[in-house]
């Protein structure tokens, strides 16, 4: 239906007037490097714990996440300084705490300042903040600490979104979209920074799902720089922000459950969580599409940046959307490299993306590039965020 009226449109190749647009990325990371295939015998080595079934439960998980390498805060300096966060069931809330607090902001400053750096234009042109983070908890928030750190002005307007999980980056992005629209001129710098630390504990049979985390999720930060209008001269759009959405699915509030106590935060994931995605993903989809009259036949002609929460999930998105494989290669190399960063991970899959458009310029074999997506992540709710958007990287010059 509407697929036949959106022939008649003619997009222009640059971003459109008053749409926001993302103008640089960056990224930064811990100095701890994990590579997967040792990381089963140093975590029990650290924990202290030599129970087999647990220790081959683990290896299998390792394998099945298809990730490759991780950065991690943790690190034996941090371990000997407080050795009772390897130790079962140790009130440690605020010893985590005061490592997270000071590792998210550390990151985040890194990872903004590349981001900066990559945009090209000088700090003082900033004038919102959205700082995005699951892993520290202080009045003052981040967002006060990483305004400081960069030496943003003490006028520059702050939004903090905490807790929101995996969908955090793409939460973000919805929400500095909407205040580069709203605010013409405006420059939105969004940060996300994340650490496990605050989730750091020892294996045990009573909480075998605390082993999926060890063998899934990483450390690390992101930034974009955001807005609409960019400057022909000292600007260069990469993604167009063209509509956003979010969803939560009623009745699946338990499905990712999470808990603060005095032991850190516990997270809990149902097995249900990739057919619950799966289930849904399809329909939230098909609403942002129809924004411009895109119907099912466009799913292979779209790019798709999506949150990889792990390779169940994109197996089953994949398989519900019959996407060729290609489609999902920047959010497996994203898995792979750095692990599920939460909120972090949308920024390198965008990072990906681009290499993955670059490649496609240069391969005369391409006759059709994604200039059309979709940037998706799921988080607690279980809520959906989407943002239709354009890769105006893909354009030839």
């Amino acid at each position: 239906m509407g697929s036949q009226d959106n022939a008649q449109v003619i997009f222009p190749k640059k971003a459109n007037p008053g749409k926001a647009t993302i103008l640089a990325l960056g990224k930064a990371f811990p100095h701890q490097l994990v590579m997967q295939e040792y990381l089963v015998d140093g975590y029990f080595r650290d924990t202290n714990c030599d129970d087999p079934d647990l220790k081959r439960k683990l290896t299998r998980l390792c394998k099945t996440t298809t990730v490759k390498t991780r950065y991690v805060v943790m690190s034996e300096e941090i371990l000997r300084k407080y050795p009772e966060l390897a130790l079962e069931g140790k009130p440690t809330v605020k010893q985590r705490l005061d490592i997270c607090n000071d590792a998210v902001t550390e990151m985040a400053i890194e990872a903004s300042r590349s981001c900066i750096k990559n945009w090209g234009r000088p700090v003082s042109d900033i004038t919102h903040l959205v700082y995005v983070s699951s892993s520290e908890v202080r009045l003052p928030g981040g967002d006060l600490f990483l305004a400081t750190g960069l030496g943003l002005s003490p006028e520059t307007q702050r939004v903090m979104l905490y807790f929101v999980g995996c969908s955090g980056g793409v939460a973000g992005l919805r929400v500095a979209k909407d205040i580069a629209e709203n605010n013409p001129g405006s420059r939105v710098l969004l940060a996300t920074s994340e650490t496990t630390i605050i989730g750091y504990k020892p294996p045990s049979a009573d909480r075998p799902y605390d082993l999926v985390g060890v063998a899934l999720f990483g450390d690390g930060a992101g930034a974009m720089i955001i807005g609409s209008d960019p400057d022909s001269d000292t600007e260069k759009g990469l993604f167009e922000l063209h509509v956003a959405a979010q969803e939560f699915l009623p009745g699946t509030d338990k499905t990712i459950d999470g808990r603060l106590s005095e032991e850190g935060i516990s997270f809990k994931l149902d097995r249900e969580l990739p057919q619950v995605i799966e289930d849904n993903v399809e329909g939230f989809c098909k609403k942002l599409m129809g924004v411009i009259g895109f119907g099912k036949e466009y799913y292979n002609k779209l790019f798709w940046a999506v949150h990889p929460g792990g390779p169940a999930i994109l197996n089953r998105i994949e398989k519900r959307l019959d996407l060729v494989p290609e489609k999902l290669i920047a959010s497996r190399r994203a898995l792979m490299d750095y692990g599920n960063a939460s909120s972090n991970t949308i920024v390198y899959v965008l990072e990906y993306m681009i290499e993955e458009s670059s490649k496609m310029k240069k391969a005369d074999h391409v006759k059709e590039e994604s200039e059309w997506g979709l940037i998706l992540a799921f988080g607690p709710g279980v809520t959906f965020e989407g943002i239709l958007a354009r890769n105006l990287t893909t354009v030839r010059e």
